[in-house]
């Protein structure tokens, strides 16, 4: 068992507001700074405390939780924990451009099959430490499924709320957790408006509203990092809902850098929307900060229909600093992607995964990627879960 002392470190010291700056206590409930922004948390890093935190990696378990230094949580040992995070890097042999190195970070893994799991998992701990009743979120469907069943390992109440065209199965496996399942005509916006931001106790967890789920979605980059031996890849392939892994793996990149754990290298993010729903993409392409509502989406790629999103200037800001890209695809195209991954590679991407390898291919198409790179694409999702 991996035990920890009372008397361990705790590096994360304070909430800041990810416009303005203002501080925050750590251990108080959260939500949206007075600034209308997301809290992000701090911590007290430096180089001594990167050397510690090296050594002692490998004695623990492959889980998000052997980086428990650099996540907020204060009872370690008394945590919630399925099994997330630690999943796999999968090289591709079959289908990469000439002298371009490409690999799959496969989140299907996670415990819920989504790299949901990750955030949901640190944000429902620390609704338990902080004293909430319950949980609640708006989603998609991945999200849904994490916090139904990390709700309901923490003994805490949990509801969602859905669009009403979400799959079925969705709204089944919710229930068998034991959650309360809410639905609304339209959009994932639309669904977020059966939330309050404390009904009934319940605390809103939905994407960036509270300061923990970027916290678990940043092991993305923490893992990343660890499995390319503390060397960076030079370009990372996302595909982009809400927002918060690339909000996670920047501030991952950054903590890591400050521990002296990696140099100043900077991967190259791209974001992947679908042509039908790619407000942030918009943005990007027109120079602007903040991205305006995506009116009427058309996808069914349910994890990157998301019209708006709260954290959007986090992203714009994120992929600019890296020098990276922005890319809207066809949603007729992805079937074919899926079909040759399946036979090519012997991989199974979800609908999200298949957005994001057809990026890849555009980018090879116009020569983006020179030889010798090293190219990593997230696979969010198991095509199962929406079966």
């Amino acid at each position: 068992m991996d035990i920890v002392t009372e008397t361990e470190d705790r590096w994360a010291v304070r909430l800041v507001c990810s416009r303005t700056g203002v501080t925050a206590p750590l251990d108080e409930p959260a939500f949206l700074s007075p600034a209308g922004a997301p809290w992000l948390v701090e911590y007290d890093l430096d180089a001594e405390k990167g050397e510690r935190l090296k050594r002692a990696l490998p004695g623990r378990p492959w889980t998000l939780w052997r980086y428990r230094e650099l996540l907020p949580v204060s009872r370690f040992a008394d945590r919630v924990d399925l099994g997330e995070g630690g999943t796999p890097l999968i090289r591709l042999r079959r289908s990469t451009p000439n002298g371009v190195e490409i690999l799959m970070k496969d989140e299907a893994l996670n415990p819920t099959r989504s790299f949901k799991a990750r955030g949901v998992s640190l944000a429902v701990n620390r609704a338990r430490e902080l004293g909430a009743a319950g949980v609640q979120l708006a989603s998609a469907g991945n999200a849904a499924l994490a916090l139904a069943a990390y709700a309901a390992a923490a003994g805490l109440k949990a509801r969602v709320a859905l669009p009403a065209d979400t799959p079925r199965t969705i709204f089944a496996r919710c229930k068998a957790h034991g959650a309360e399942v809410l639905s609304s005509p339209g959009t994932l916006v639309d669904a977020a408006k059966l939330l309050g931001d404390d009904q009934d106790g319940l605390w809103n967890v939905s994407t960036l509203r509270e300061p923990y789920r970027a916290e678990g979605k940043k092991t993305m980059g923490l893992e990343l990092a660890e499995q390319l031996g503390w060397e960076l890849p030079d370009w990372i392939v996302y595909p982009l809902g809400g927002g918060t892994g690339i909000v996670g793996m920047h501030k991952a990149f950054d903590e890591l850098r400050r521990l002296g754990l990696i140099g100043a290298k900077k991967p190259r993010f791209v974001i992947v929307q679908m042509a039908g729903c790619a407000p942030i993409v918009r943005a990007f392409e027109q120079g602007k900060e903040a991205a305006e509502t995506w009116q009427d989406p058309h996808t069914e790629v349910w994890g990157l229909r998301v019209p708006k999103a709260i954290g959007d200037f986090l992203v714009l800001r994120a992929v600019r600093e890296s020098g990276g890209r922005a890319i809207a695809v066809e949603e007729a195209r992805l079937p074919a992607v899926t079909e040759r991954l399946a036979c090519r590679e012997g991989l199974r991407v979800g609908p999200e995964g298949a957005a994001a390898f057809a990026a890849v291919e555009d980018l090879a198409a116009e020569g983006a990627f020179a030889p010798g790179e090293r190219v990593v694409v997230f696979q969010t999702g198991d095509p199962a879960n929406y079966v």
